[in-house]
């Protein structure tokens, strides 16, 4: 498949596809930024390589987390494209999901997927580790599955002996996929659990000694997760994702930061909020740099003659300052306007996408729901286990102030549901 060009759209049918909801934003090949990429008018991707460049004792360990379509994936691509940032760490960025079924989720698939990843990922990028490290490894796999044969008797004699690489291949597949695989691995891997962080902080320690770069781990989409798993995975067993000797950035679940479990990393956590619109005390009043975000993530998309002031308008102020909800609602709004044979992108087409998203809520969401949203935008509901959920839905969306003081509101579509209900 062909690299993708990233160039402004002058008909419908460039647009429908420069506004594809997974578009990955990548660098460009020579570290520069995507050109659809735009900075966050808080800029927490600054303050976040600030702290990672800075001078420390321990690797550090990040928890990034905010709400879905916020941008935390495409932030975290530009973050190893910072030149700063690539002197001084050897970074692997995957997502959980490659690794892991994240319906069933525990920590030792995390750990093994850390350990495999960093080995892979080093070994495919042309690295070479030391022979005596490589050698305690291939120990270390060959007990792992003496014992894996013994639990279940399923694995055959050519796969006992294939070597390390083989190994983190194939264990990892069934990690994945098999469940019956998963569970007989994971009750040899659990008893097993700091072997796997020695495993971890052995490449780690390999990849430094070769490279002189502090070797760093992000795993994405963990906050994609059950909620009750997530709970348990960062509050149960915080110390042992703390303990490898490598940088971590861990994207967690906002529920994790709307809990107990949260007390466990907050001096570690970073949050996106969505982008801010207007003024916390006054809806009228626009708030221009985030306005301005959300009017350059369609202008560097598609030419402005083909949309309506009034129909960008109406886009930018139902996103919410979510930019996933902003691409959807242009991409439906395209949609429509190809199939009316409009000339622009008008404010019915705009209206008829926000509708549709509309009526999306309005089927999931019970009296009870809208009950607890009204509270907690209004100040006289707090956080319950009732309202990490809606969160999760975008239904409720927190903000910050000038200040950095939060406030919530609803879901833009919304609005008028929520006022109304009694």
């Amino acid at each position: 498949m062909s690299r993708f060009k990233y160039e402004l759209a002058n008909d419908f049918d460039r647009a429908w596809l420069n506004f594809e909801l997974d578009l990955p934003l990548l660098p460009e090949r020579d570290g520069t930024p995507n050109p659809f990429y735009l900075l966050r008018p808080e800029n927490t991707l600054r303050r976040l390589i600030d702290e990672l460049i800075s001078p420390f004792y321990m690797p550090p360990k990040i928890f990034i987390s905010g709400h879905r379509g916020t941008g935390k994936s495409t932030e975290l691509k530009h973050l190893l494209a910072n030149q700063n940032i690539q002197q001084k760490f050897w970074a692997t960025n995957f997502s959980i999901r490659e690794e892991a079924d994240i319906i069933d989720l525990d920590l030792q698939d995390i750990l093994f997927a850390m350990g495999s990843r960093l080995y892979r990922d080093y070994k495919k990028a042309g690295g070479v580790l030391p022979a005596q490290l490589l050698k305690e490894l291939e120990t270390w796999r060959g007990d792992v599955e003496v014992e894996i044969k013994k639990a279940s008797g399923k694995i055959v004699e050519s796969e006992i002996s294939a070597g390390i690489d083989a190994f983190f291949l194939s264990t990892g597949v069934k990690l994945k996929l098999e469940p019956d695989s998963r569970k007989t691995i994971r009750q040899v891997l659990k008893p097993r659990t700091q072997e796997l962080i020695m495993v971890i902080n052995k490449i780690a320690q390999g990849i430094y000694a070769q490279e002189r770069r502090i070797p760093m781990i992000i795993i994405d989409d963990l906050d994609k997760i059950d909620l009750q798993v997530s709970r348990k995975i960062f509050g149960e067993y915080i110390d042992i994702l703390l303990s490898p000797r490598c940088a971590i950035i861990y994207v967690t679940t906002m529920a994790s930061f709307y809990s107990n479990e949260f007390d466990n990393f907050r001096d570690r956590a970073y949050f996106l909020p969505a982008v801010k619109l207007h003024e916390r005390e006054d809806k009228e009043k626009v708030y221009l740099p985030g306005y301005q975000m959300l009017k350059s993530i369609i202008e560097t998309r598609m030419s402005l003659d083909l949309i309506t002031k009034e129909a960008l308008d109406a886009a930018i102020k139902y996103s919410g300052g979510i930019v996933r909800e902003e691409i959807r609602l242009m991409r439906s709004a395209i949609g429509k306007a190809r199939r009316e044979k409009h000339n622009q992108v008008l404010i019915s087409d705009v209206m008829w996408a926000v509708l549709e998203i509309k009526n999306e809520y309005e089927r999931i969401l019970d009296n009870e729901d809208l009950d607890t949203i009204k509270g907690v935008v209004s100040g006289t509901k707090h956080m319950t286990d009732r309202v990490r959920p809606l969160m999760q839905l975008l239904a409720i969306l927190e903000y910050l102030d000038n200040d950095g003081n939060r406030w919530f509101e609803t879901h833009p579509v919304l609005e008028e549901t929520v006022k109304e209900f009694k």
